[in-house]
This record gives structure tokens, C-alpha cells and sequence, in this order.
């Protein structure tokens, strides 16, 4: 069995380092019980890690600490990164072997001093914060760590990351926070979480690291795997799906139809509902049926179907939980919509990108092989600015809708632009 980091593509800088940190962090529990908090956590580990590093056991600038924030562009591999290094921490060895329980258990989810955090919605509330925070401060069931998996940081609200903030500040002697963001800029994750945070910066995976993942741990043949690998930039998840799932692919074809659909103004709008539509019939089918197993779920814990005394007084009663319910839902389901809506923007930057480096003559390979003809054309109706100008207004509708502008606002936006130049 392959170790714990075996899918974390193209990040050998990476790897090492959080391997050294993980043996810091053995270190530590070995050098037996844990002196009791009389000083910051962070203190501790250091000030442990270097006694254990002075007997010859661990590097001194191991560097484990008990608040890190991995960073990288979509498809590096962060929340994958992240879950990683909480399996080597509970790994029996220190190393994240990948074939003991505690790896194992965290690789599956289901490690009980492991909580990973995915936002279903568009942010992370205080609430969820406050007791994700109450129950990290509980003592390790299995006498290693207790480690917290944020993915997505950077959707924590203000009150969130303030919630957070204090107990990275104070944290408990063996809890662990692991974040997620895309960077470190402000936007992304406040400078007061990130000057207490180890950062640990990843890199857009090379196509040729990801194809091979694909050929070796999904079985795809090596031709579909490099075609999949170029055409997802780099995102090993996406990648994954096209060489995978015939309608992902379908749909990237949908999106690469719409340079030669913008013929004037009605066919930018309607290239532009396309669009929309295909991105809320992606996520309503992505969302459906958890929200079916959740709705029916919650009905029988509150008594749906029941003919005993007051089960129908329960169910009215119950209004309001599911109600809190269906709100959580649409959260998903915008959440959902927006990021489908975001891979196809992708896509359309790629054969935009294709059509400048064409027109520029630059000695790169193109991201769609399949449509670079089309590219071509592009590249000699447009030349160079025109294809330039186009690659902008998709990434400056990526941006608009990340600022929360409604989605089809911008994508018209972005139509019309690109049927201009």
C-alpha cells in the first residue's frame, strides 16, 4: 500500500517538509508525557522537538507547530496535502506509513481525533466555528493529536476567523489546525491567522506528474490520461473527471462550442442562459440526491410516518428545523452552481489562452488539443490584443462572480465582451 502523501502530485518540496514535521511531532510523543501547559502550545512543540532533535532523533528545523495554512492554486492538492499530514500525525510509525490504523482511519474519514471541515455553503458561520473550536479542545482519544482540517478557509466570515484566531492563539498542548486558501492575501485568510500559521506554499502540478496518477491509480490508458491532464491545467480532481465521466465531457464541449456561437448580440445572450443553465442542471444533479437522503433522514428523526400519540403534533413542531434545513441546502446548491460555473470558465480561459500563444508564436503546447485548430483561426482573426482582451473578460468574470455578483449578470457581461474584442 502506498504511503499517506502518494497522491499529492508534484509537491516533492512539499512532502519533505511536512514529513520532517511529522517525525518532530512523533519526536514530541515519545519523549514521553507531555509536560503540562504551562507555556504557548506552539512553544512547546518547538521547544520538544529540539530536545528530541538534540538526542539525534528529529532535524531542529523540523519546524512542527500546531497551526498551518497549505496554499496553492485550484487542483494543487491542498485539502489532499492537509489530510495527508493529519495521517501522518496519527501515524502508529511517524511517518505516515499508509497501512496502520491510525493512516488508515484518516484516510477514510472516520479517525475519531481527525474533524475535517468542508463548507457546504458559501461560508463557514461562527457557529460551526465556536463548536468545531469546543470539541478540538477535548483530549486525544488515541493519545496522539487532535487535528482539525479546514479546507476552504478563506469562506470563513469575519466572526469565523475571530472564533478561530483565539484558539490558535491559545491552543490546546496537542491540537493541530490545518487550513486551506488559495493564498495568503488578506482576502484570502486574515494576516492575524496568518502570522501565527505555518505556511506551506504548493504548486500547479506539471501534466505529466498528473497524467501518471491517472494511468496508476485510476487505470486510465496513458493517451486519455495526458489529453485529461492537459485539459484540466493541472487540477488533479478535474483531470480525473474527464478522462472518467462522459458527461463532464460532454459538457466541456458545450463550453468550447461557444467562441463560434458569438455571432452578435442575441447569440452572446444566449450563449450566456446556455451556459447558466447547463451550470444549474450540473449542480441540481450533483446536490439532489444528498438532499433527499438528508430531508428524509431529519423526517424520520422527528417522527414522519409515525402513527402514535403525538406524532403529528411532533411534525408540526418540527416547521422550523426544517425549514434551518432547506436553508443549508440552497447554500449548497448556489455553492454548487457557482463552482460548475467556474469550471467552465476555466475551460473558456484555456482556449483563449491557446489563442493568444498562437497568435504570439510562443513554443508552448496548448491546453485543448482537440479544439486547437479552432484556437487557430482565432489567433489570425483576433491576433495577439484581441485574443488577449477576450482571455481577460472571462478571468474578470471569474473575479465578478467570486465578488458576488449574480452569475448571470456577469456571464452576459463577459458574452458581449467577447463577441466585441
Amino acid at each position: 500500500m502506498p504511503d499517506v502523501f502518494a497522491d499529492l502530485v508534484g509537491q516533492d518540496e512539499a512532502v519533505e517538509t511536512l514529513r520532517r514535521a511529522a517525525a518532530s511531532a512523533a519526536a514530541v510523543l515519545r519523549a514521553a508525557a507531555v509536560p503540562p501547559a504551562t507555556e504557548a502550545a506552539g512553544d512547546e512543540f518547538d521547544a520538544t522537538a529540539e530536545e528530541g532533535a538534540g538526542a539525534g532523533a528529529v532535524d531542529p528545523g523540523a519546524g512542527m507547530t500546531h497551526a498551518w495554512i497549505f496554499t496553492g492554486p485550484p487542483g494543487s492538492g491542498r485539502s489532499v496535502a492537509a489530510r495527508a499530514f493529519a495521517a501522518a500525525l496519527q501515524c502508529a510509525y511517524g511517518t505516515g506509513c499508509g497501512e496502520c490504523p491510525g493512516c488508515h482511519t484518516t484516510m477514510t474519514g472516520t479517525h475519531a481525533d481527525v474533524r475535517l471541515v468542508v463548507p457546504e455553503g458559501l461560508s463557514i458561520g461562527v457557529n460551526e466555528m465556536r463548536a468545531l473550536v469546543l470539541r478540538a479542545a477535548s483530549t486525544p482519544s488515541g493519545g496522539r493529536w487532535q487535528v482539525v482540517v479546514i479546507s476552504d478557509a478563506d469562506r470563513l466570515t469575519e466572526a469565523a476567523g475571530n472564533a478561530l484566531l483565539k484558539a490558535i492563539e491559545e491552543p490546546p498542548p496537542r491540537t493541530v489546525f490545518l487550513l486551506c486558501a488559495p493564498s495568503t492575501h488578506p482576502d484570502d485568510i486574515s494576516v492575524t491567522i496568518r502570522s501565527r500559521c505555518r505556511v506551506v506554499p504548493l504548486r500547479q502540478p506539471a501534466a505529466d506528474a498528473v497524467a501518471e496518477v491517472l494511468v496508476r491509480r485510476d487505470g486510465v490508458t496513458p493517451d486519455v490520461a495526458q489529453w485529461a491532464a492537459a485539459a484540466a491545467q493541472g487540477h488533479v480532481g478535474r483531470a480525473r473527471r474527464l478522462a472518467r465521466d462522459p458527461e463532464a465531457r460532454k459538457r466541456r464541449e458545450a463550453v468550447l462550442a461557444v467562441p463560434r456561437r458569438l455571432t452578435g448580440v442575441g447569440a452572446a445572450f444566449d450563449a450566456a442562459s446556455a451556459l447558466i443553465e447547463a451550470a444549474e442542471a450540473e449542480a441540481a444533479a450533483s446536490v439532489a440526491e444528498t438532499d433527499a437522503t438528508e430531508r428524509a433522514a431529519l423526517e424520520t428523526a422527528l417522527g414522519a410516518g409515525g402513527t402514535g400519540r403525538g406524532a403529528a403534533g411532533a411534525m408540526r413542531g418540527a416547521a422550523g428545523q426544517l425549514k434551518d434545513l432547506e436553508k443549508r441546502q440552497k447554500s449548497r446548491a448556489t455553492r454548487a452552481q457557482r463552482d460548475a460555473l467556474d469550471r467552465a470558465l476555466v475551460d473558456l480561459a484555456g482556449f483563449y489562452r491557446d489563442a493568444l500563444t498562437m497568435a504570439l508564436r510562443a513554443p508552448v503546447a496548448p491546453v485543448h488539443t482537440d479544439t486547437a485548430a479552432l484556437a487557430e483561426a482565432g489567433a489570425q482573426k483576433w491576433d495577439a490584443e484581441g485574443a488577449l482582451r477576450r482571455l481577460e473578460a472571462v478571468l474578470e468574470c471569474r473575479a465578478a462572480i467570486e465578488a458576488n455578483v449574480k452569475p448571470r449578470i456577469a456571464v452576459e457581461a463577459m458574452m458581449l465582451s467577447l463577441w466585441k474584442g
